[in-house]
């Protein structure tokens, strides 16, 4: 194999891929790293100026100072040429259109790593499907990072963990290195489906409990959600090969609570939003970035339609969302079930 070069490179310069760029330039600087290379793709101008000549993301981080390192571009060719990682942080529906250009330009021995926590409309194909099919991407090469990640904890260094999965330990190790940091610690893990599904589920369970804050519901109506969203999550990420330590873990318990308790979550609030009456384009406009839950909805329940997995909660986020269910009809769905031992569930 090629000789992988250091250059890291982030697609996307929302608040989750500026921080993760962060987290990069970080942990190079305390391994001592000599003028590291992180930079950003980021789809406008202004964001792409204020990154490399002010260090800041006013639009999505404006009190956060980025490292002097990092610097970014509107040109994914020159972004992506020469880079040795290159990471995905765009929508998940935005992410096949943007493959040929990387696919033409990207290092034979480099590492794509997806932070994106969504499936495709239309295919329900997840970001490891996409890139093997667009990019002819070997198992070794791809990596999913997913986690309690909310960006602005990180972004402002406190403390948290993620997982890093990829098919080869080799490649997570790799990764996992050039993420360590004083204020980020990975774990590596081989269960990329399972990290996958934990991370895309997640969002449309927290959209479940984002609804019952908003209709005023306490927390034991939002703990229930949250618990039977976890069996969801574990029914159909097994029925798909996942592992069931993965749903114990940081990418599966970890990411679904905190996805559901914290404020900072798009999800949660799209969720709340919805819940105090706001339709779907207007809670999606009070938000200005994407809750990867509404989007990827109809994906997932197709996908577990398609494998016989019984999802009533993610069928519910379904039905809200294309307008066939009011949020005030929702508080007998969401637990909706025939009575049974819990064990089998």
């Amino acid at each position: 194999m090629n000789a992988r070069p250091e250059k890291l490179v982030v697609v996307g310069a929302g608040s989750w891929g500026t921080t993760f760029a962060k987290v990069l330039a970080d942990s190079a600087i305390e391994r001592g790293v000599v003028e590291p290379e992180i930079v950003l793709w980021a789809r406008r101008p202004e964001v792409a100026e204020d990154i490399t000549a002010r260090k800041r993301n006013t639009d999505y981080l404006p009190d956060i100072d980025l490292p002097a390192c990092l610097s970014a571009t509107t040109d994914l060719a020159e972004a992506v040429a020469g880079a040795g990682l290159v990471v995905l942080a765009i929508p998940a529906q935005e992410v096949r259109g943007h493959l040929p250009s990387i696919r033409a330009h990207l290092d034979p021995a480099a590492v794509v790593v997806s932070l994106v926590k969504g499936l495709e409309r239309g295919t329900d194909a997840r970001m490891s499907e996409l890139c093997a099919e667009e990019l002819g991407l070997p198992d070794e090469r791809f990596a999913v990072v997913s986690g309690p990640n909310l960006a602005l904890e990180i972004a402002r260094q406190e403390p948290t963990a993620t997982v890093v999965a990829s098919a080869d330990p080799a490649t997570a190790e790799w990764i996992a290195v050039r993420t360590s940091g004083p204020y980020f610690r990975p774990y590596t893990n081989t269960d990329v489906t399972g990290v996958e599904i934990c991370g895309v589920v997640k969002n449309v369970i927290a959209l479940a409990v984002g609804i019952c804050d908003g209709l005023g519901y306490g927390d034991n109506s939002k703990a229930s959600v949250i618990t039977r969203g976890l069996a969801e999550t574990a029914r159909l990420a097994e029925s798909l090969g996942g592992q069931a330590e993965t749903l114990a873990g940081l990418a599966g318990l970890g990411d679904l609570v905190a996805t559901c308790a914290s404020p900072l979550s798009r999800n949660r609030t799209a969720g709340r939003h919805l819940g105090q009456g706001l339709s779907v384009d207007e809670a999606t406009a009070r938000l200005k970035q994407t809750a990867e839950g509404m989007k990827s909805v109809s994906a997932v329940v197709d996908l577990a339609r398609r494998h016989g997995v019984e999802m009533p909660i993610s069928e519910a986020m379904n039905a809200v969302i294309a307008g066939a269910l009011d949020v005030d009809t929702l508080a007998g769905l969401l637990l909706a079930r025939d009575l049974k031992p819990e064990g089998r569930s």
